[in-house]
């Protein structure tokens, strides 16, 4: 041998820290089984940090152990560092161990997400062999309920909503077993120790247990029946999906008028025979998050036509619990799951409460035993052309951090804007945001929104310095922040929404933000909403808008598109137009008409979305409406079968006000009009429009952009859910040579606010904008 090979193999010890989603994701575990599968001893813990490691043995397989942690960690978990630090060799015997978690400190450890049932537990559920068959609770360390049922952090049993539920011996073996998938599982549970399922009926009197239980809903089910069922995040209320009666039933009782029902089927193939999936859209479908999917229908006539009513899209997600599983499995057909509320409440997810207000609108109730700590609604992601974007980001994305593109400066809370809200908290070098509250009008949302303030704050350990909100008065996070002993932070709310696309693209330098939605307030008091905006984390500078004119009525101008219409008629062909189309809009047009022309008084706004709304209603498309955005969505649904080179071609107009480019839909309104009166296909009419705004849109972001030498351009914005709309804009700058920055993860809409909100407080290095010498 030689002197090499005889040669001692040095000894090393190591403390390591592992940052990230590496609590209840199986980290311990996989820990526990690389260090002993390389002789190595030591200690694995959870702490109010992320995972402390001690380890001590071979040189070569300490080193190799810290390599598998960030290159080769568990499927769930999300590793955002690795710190090594070289400590004393100790001279004690002993093996590799889990020990219990230590609190120290503040917590600062990332909470993992719900996940998706795996393939392993669905197995056992269908295995007649097996003791959880048929068990709707079944889990392991690799799937299941997180962040719905941690009440604190470090993330172990008693800091859960399974506290109350003592593992039996099996499932004790289980846990303690590190070569069982379920060592240090924290829901785990059997029919034996674990939560049980209950049938109700309306009136919250339990009726049958457990299997009996299931059959009951299915048996409800397929009678063409509403059921509530309580699931990981809240209560879904489901119908058959087939059956027109049933959907129809389930909208009256729902106060849900046209706004599409969200579907759930059992396996991808059924989702294909349902509707277009590229390889995109079907790796978001299948994915442990099991969002709802946005992707275009077939028309096979398998849905019931009242499930999306006249709409080229439909949402469809896969099952993602064993009691979805198992009820998918006894229906055998598509089913509607959509929140557990009144429209436009927020989602029920205490068992009384569900009783309360779901009991009148559903024939029966499938409950559980485990409580939700925290309500969380299903996230929805919308897939074309390649590629994704979400919509809401809730449920299998909450409360996953998002990376600062540089560390803070200061610990923040923002709490978003009035609709679609969220709230943020950022430190270091993330924002964790919370799941999707909804409109802050509605009181459950209300508290939502505040017990979301608390419960994030205290997992993540933020002590915020400055509280971050929108420059409208009137909408109560607004309120909320400015009653908050906490510096106030006001930031505009496009502002917010370009530095929110910002974020999400880890991008620190100035673009030309494009923000167009439905309304916020600008500096000078007018209702913004069509934005140019050179921008990047620190500030911006409005260098283009939409034409401004009245929004007579004010909010009611948002439920009653007709008035809109009927103001851009009057902007672009003056007066006698009105009155000469006034009456085809609605019987109150005369007293809209005073109020246009009145002036003074009356709310003005460069909305993108507003103009949307006008042309909706211009066409015959939708003249009010019944949920948030529903004239765009249908106005864009109208143009969908139509390519883009047999779209017309419209004009619009530049001006300037003094201080910013004015871009003028004028001429484009008198064009609609002029169009629906030769009797042009509406289809046409709507793809004209949307051509011709893009085209328009893009050709000024261009030329702002490239003024001021500046190569990006980022668009942010609710309109920006339009995919046409987006696909257009982003493909003429493309072909313009800009880089085009587009919402992929962060919703445009106003669920990103908080995100913008957070970034930009958190990064600035100066003082609040009102401190600003």
């Amino acid at each position: 041998m030689t002197a090499t090979a005889d040669a001692p193999r040095s000894r090393a010890r190591r403390s390591i820290r592992v940052t990230g989603t590496v609590q209840g994701v199986g980290f311990r575990p996989f820990v526990y089984r690389e260090a002993v599968s390389r002789g190595l001893r030591g200690f694995v813990c959870n702490d109010s940090n992320g995972v402390l490691i001690e380890v001590e043995g071979d040189e070569v397989a300490v080193t190799d152990l810290c390599r598998v942690l960030s290159e080769q960690p568990p499927p769930l978990a999300r590793v955002t560092s690795v710190s090594v630090k070289a400590i004393a060799i100790t001279s004690n015997a002993g093996g590799f161990e889990i020990l219990g978690s230590v609190t120290s400190g503040p917590p600062d450890a990332a909470v993992s997400v719900d996940t998706a049932a795996c393939l392993d537990c669905l197995a056992e559920v269908d295995d007649p062999a097996d003791r959880r068959y048929r068990y709707p609770f079944t889990n392991c360390t690799n799937c299941g309920p997180r962040y719905t049922i941690t009440v604190s952090v470090p993330y172990d049993r008693p800091a859960t909503t399974m506290a109350g539920f003592v593992m039996c011996e099996k499932c004790q073996a289980e846990y303690d077993d590190p070569a069982d998938r379920r060592f240090h599982a924290q829901p785990n549970s059997c029919p034996s120790c674990g939560p049980r399922l209950y049938y109700l009926q309306p009136d919250g009197m339990a009726v049958a247990e457990s299997d009996h239980a299931l059959e009951a809903a299915i048996e409800c089910l397929l009678d063409g029946k509403a059921v509530a069922v309580k699931g990981i995040g809240g209560y879904h209320l489901a119908a058959d999906a087939t059956n027109e009666t049933a959907v129809a039933s389930l909208r009256h009782n729902k106060g849900r008028d046209a706004k599409p029902f969200a579907i759930m089927v059992s396996d991808l193939d059924k989702a294909r025979a349902l509707c277009h999936l590229d390889e995109e859209a079907e790796a978001t479908l299948t994915s442990p998050r099991r969002p709802i999917v946005l992707a275009p229908s077939r028309a096979t006539g398998i849905l019931a036509p009242g499930v999306a009513p006249g709409l080229p899209e439909i949402g469809v997600m896969l099952t993602y619990t064993p009691l979805h599983h198992l009820i998918m499995s006894g229906v055998g057909r598509p089913l509607v799951m959509t929140s557990g509320n009144l429209s436009g409440d927020t989602i029920s997810y205490i068992d009384s409460d569900a009783v309360e207000r779901l009991g009148p609108l559903v024939d029966g109730l499938l409950v559980h035993d485990r409580p939700i700590h925290t309500a969380c609604d299903d996230s929805v992601i919308r897939a074309s052309s390649r590629r994704t974007q979400a919509v809401r980001r809730s449920r299998g994305y909450v409360p996953e951090p998002l990376a600062l593109p540089c560390m803070a400066r200061r610990q923040v809370l923002a709490v978003g804007a009035q609709l679609n809200n969220t709230i943020s908290v950022a430190k270091g070098d993330t924002i964790v945001t919370s799941q999707h509250l909804g409109d802050l009008e509605h009181l459950a949302a209300y508290r939502s929104f505040a017990q979301a303030i608390t419960h994030l704050s205290v997992l993540h350990g933020v002590e915020a310095d400055v509280v971050v909100h929108d420059l409208h008065p009137e909408y109560l996070s607004t309120k909320y922040a400015l009653d908050l002993d906490l510096e106030p932070w006001p930031v505009q709310h496009h502002h917010a929404h370009v530095a929110a696309c910002l974020a999400e693209h880890q991008r620190t330098d100035t673009v030309l933000g494009v923000a167009f939605d439905g309304l916020g307030l600008g500096p000078d008091g007018v209702l913004w909403g069509g934005e140019f905006l050179v921008a990047d984390l620190e500030g911006f500078e409005r260098v283009g808008h939409l034409g401004a004119v009245a929004m007579p009525g004010g909010a009611a101008a948002i439920r009653e598109p007709w008035r809109m219409a009927l103001s851009w008629i009057v902007s672009a062909l003056g007066s006698s137009a009105g009155v000469e189309l006034g009456p085809e809009l609605d019987h109150r047009w005369r007293a809209v008409l005073a109020l246009v022309e009145q002036g003074e008084g009356v709310p003005r706004t460069t909305s993108v979305g507003r103009l949307f709304d006008a042309v909706a209603a211009l066409l015959g498309v939708r003249r009010t409406v019944t949920y948030e955005g529903q004239a765009a969505v249908e106005l864009e649904a109208l143009a969908a079968g139509v390519p883009d080179s047999e779209a017309g071609a419209y004009p619009l107009d530049l001006t300037c006000d003094g201080t910013s480019t004015v871009l003028d839909p004028s001429p484009l309104i008198a064009a609609v009009v002029e169009e629906q009166h030769r009797g042009t296909p509406l289809p046409l009419i709507a793809a004209g429009f949307h051509k011709s705004l893009a085209t328009s849109a893009a050709s000024l972001a261009a030329k702002l952009a490239g003024e001021r030498r500046l190569g990006t351009v980022a668009l942010s914005g609710g309109v920006f859910q339009n995919t046409r709309l987006s696909r257009l804009m982003r493909n003429e700058l493309r072909s313009l040579g800009f880089e085009v920055l587009l919402h992929e993860l962060v919703p445009p809409n106003d669920g990103g606010i908080s995100i913008g909100q957070a970034a930009i407080a958190a990064t600035a290095s100066g003082p609040p904008p009102a401190a600003r010498g």
